[in-house]
């Protein structure tokens, strides 16, 4: 059996290009013994990737030339020699950019029949809803009342943070690329507001107009030229939720923008955390059980957004990069 894969040409340095990427193809041998073998279905394109693909070290390592891109991934278990997966089995793990997968069984989690498409499973039932409801509830932790401001808003993680915290009795409001987008969130979702970041020529003031009593919560996916600005804009014991810096991937670390309102730290009391999602490892469960009941009640709805074919796979990179995405980016690999 021969398995497709999507593997690292060249360390990205900048802007991804599509040329950082290859498609080669090696042998896939069966399952020995405890062993389970996954036709993936789904992988999801992350900007959160781009860190590990410099071949700096992060909190993750960094992905070798020739090695295959990581990603998450939703599939079927074609072959197995392990008692706890059966043929036919739906399973999400974190198999990369290719078409096969191989595994003890470690890793990989079997997914519950229902209404909920397998592919929600690396969406809003994967890293990016889990990241949403840990960096909302546990270190932004909004109250009824509040205002809850985010970045990225029409994103995998954007998107579910807000009707999260709509679901909290907070307000919502978010910042996104182009008017589809805002109409998506204001008209679908249910964000009180939402601000358009390529008509604004100042974000800070378009941000106090939407949000004129100060922002108690931002959780900001953009980075510090995103999040300066908002710092003086946040409300006395205000939390800011720092989910991921995809305006901050591409840069060497003299171009990166620092932070110069951090009076505001001390004049608002704020507080500023990262998260790494994780770390929650042992929370899975109860955060699983909670999203799901509110996509069944349809209190959280999501949205992806889908190519075809492991072709499509570094030009879907590429693309996030230049705000092409609407909603989960995921790439069809089998139907």
């Amino acid at each position: 059996m021969k398995n497709r894969r999507v593997v690292l040409a060249a360390h990205v340095t900048g802007l991804p290009k599509e040329s950082d990427f290859a498609i080669d193809t090696v042998d896939q041998p069966p399952p020995s013994e405890g062993e389970v073998l996954v036709r993936n279905h789904f992988v999801s394109v992350d900007p959160g990737m781009r860190g590990r693909l410099s071949g700096e070290t992060s909190y993750a390592p960094p992905v070798p030339l020739g090695g295959v891109v990581g990603s998450a991934t939703v599939g079927r278990v074609i072959a197995s020699r392990n008692a706890a997966f059966a043929e036919g089995d739906w399973v999400a793990g974190a198999f990369g950019w290719q078409e096969l997968g191989l595994t003890n069984g470690r890793g990989i989690r079997q997914i519950p029949e229902g209404p909920i498409p397998p592919s929600a499973q690396i969406g809003v039932l994967g890293i990016p809803g889990l990241t949403a409801y840990f960096g909302l509830l546990d270190i932004g932790r909004p109250q009824p009342g509040e205002t809850v401001l985010v970045s990225t808003a029409a994103g995998a993680v954007g998107s579910a943070t807000g009707q999260i915290a709509k679901i909290k009795g907070a307000r919502a409001v978010g910042i996104a690329g182009g008017p589809a987008k805002c109409r998506w969130l204001t008209d679908e979702l249910g964000f009180d507001a939402a601000i358009d970041r390529l008509a604004e020529p100042d974000i800070a003031a378009a941000v106090a107009r939407e949000c004129p009593n100060g922002v108690d919560v931002f959780f900001d996916n953009v980075g510090n030229s995103l999040v300066d600005p908002i710092m003086p804009l946040m409300r006395l014991h205000g939390r800011i939720v720092v989910s991921g810096q995809t305006a901050d991937y591409n840069l060497g670390a003299n171009e990166r923008v620092g932070l110069k309102n951090t009076r505001a730290f001390i004049t608002h009391r704020l507080k500023m955390q990262g998260l790494v999602v994780f770390d929650y490892v042992a929370d899975f469960p109860t955060a699983w059980a909670e999203l799901t009941g509110w996509i069944v009640d349809g209190r959280l709805r999501y949205r992806e957004d889908v190519v075809e074919g492991l072709e499509a796979l570094p030009a879907a990179f590429v693309g996030l990069f230049w705000g092409e995405n609407f909603g989960r980016k995921l790439a069809r690999l089998t139907h």
